[in-house]
């Protein structure tokens, strides 16, 4: 593996650079067929790039080229640590660069944190915005995290690639995945089946995650062996869950009680992760949601972490960003507005 990439040459005064890269058999790879991943970068921060050979140029503001710079050099270190560059890789080390250009002109720096890495049996992942990079280190480092944001933050997905990964190095025992059985909206009525036919289309997420992260037999023979448990919340009570990483995903949903019987589940070697929208409630009109109130209640208690997700961190399709704006905007006008 060769070094990280340097700038050969840097004059901030007028926003110049040039990169050179090392190992002409990544570049292909870095540059995208007909050159359509710096085309991406030059959209995204606003600089004009052109490569000959090995070298590529930069020109433009002195704060864009820094982020070009940044972001080109973390992801030719992607591809020499094997991993692969595609449009959505180069959206989020554009986003990172930016990022951490504004925590450090806010006087932060936290390095550029490419090694942070979740390697599980079928994928490679690594943060692809700046609250994806707090939430990755705090489920690495504490045992109980709240994950709070919009839809698109990664919140669900990243704790069950860290759960599968601590089950793949030996660290817990098993996977339980739970999910408080609420309709989004809207009335599903009787559902015909066993009891696992009747909970299955409420806990689909999950099992998408699952599936994404390991091959679908080792998934089906960890299910069958209790290695992997999908169950909805209710089915949490009486339990203490020992040596497990325990997932509770759409925890608006859970009612306080619910919040707190779960809470109270985690058992000696275990960790949980809590992840919800407090934005998206679907409980009866009045009823309290469990995951605000445990927000409210629990935030400042040592050894727990609460990351909070914004649009920014949003890394579905571009427009889910803008969807997601639209409504905190229409939200906000409506919070403005007299009431009569």
């Amino acid at each position: 593996m060769t070094a990280d990439p340097k700038p050969e040459s840097l004059t901030p005064a007028t926003g110049s650079a040039v990169l050179r890269f090392d190992d002409n058999s990544l570049l292909p790879l870095l540059y995208g067929d007909y050159d359509q991943n710096l085309a991406r970068v030059e959209q995204a921060v606003g600089v004009k790039l052109s490569s000959r050979g090995n070298r590529v140029a930069i020109a433009g503001s002195e704060s864009a080229v820094a982020i070009a710079r940044e972001a080109l050099n973390a992801l030719y270190r992607r591809l020499q640590q094997g991993m692969t560059v595609d449009a959505a890789e180069v959206d989020a080390a554009v986003r990172l660069a930016g990022a951490r250009a504004a925590e450090r002109a806010g006087g932060i720096d936290r390095g550029a944190g490419d090694a942070l890495t979740i390697r599980t049996p079928r994928r490679h992942i690594t943060p692809r915005s700046a609250g994806q990079r707090r939430y990755m280190l705090a489920l690495a480092e504490s045992p109980l995290v709240f994950g709070l944001g919009p839809a698109g933050t990664g919140k669900t997905y990243l704790a069950v690639a860290t759960a599968v990964a601590m089950l793949i190095s030996g660290r817990v025992d098993r996977i339980i995945l739970s999910r408080p059985a609420v309709e989004a909206g809207e009335r599903l009525g009787f559902l015909p089946g066993d009891l696992r036919e009747k909970i299955d289309p409420y806990l689909a997420p999950l099992y998408d995650a699952i599936y994404d992260m390991m091959p679908g037999d080792q998934v089906a023979n960890r299910l069958t062996s209790g290695e992997i448990e999908v169950a909805p919340l209710a089915f949490m009570r009486g339990r203490t869950l020992s040596h497990a990483y325990v997932i509770l995903d759409e925890a608006q949903n859970a009612t306080r009680v619910q919040m707190k019987m779960f809470l109270t589940r985690l058992g000696e070697g275990s960790r949980m992760a809590v992840t919800g929208d407090p934005t998206q409630v679907d409980l009866p009109t009045g009823a309290i949601s469990g995951l605000a109130d445990a927000v409210r209640t629990l935030e400042g208690i040592g050894e727990m972490r609460f990351v909070r997700f914004t649009d920014a961190d949003v890394v579905r399709h571009s427009m889910v960003t803008r969807i997601v704006q639209a409504y905190e905007e229409d939200d906000r006008r409506a919070a403005a507005r007299p009431r009569e």
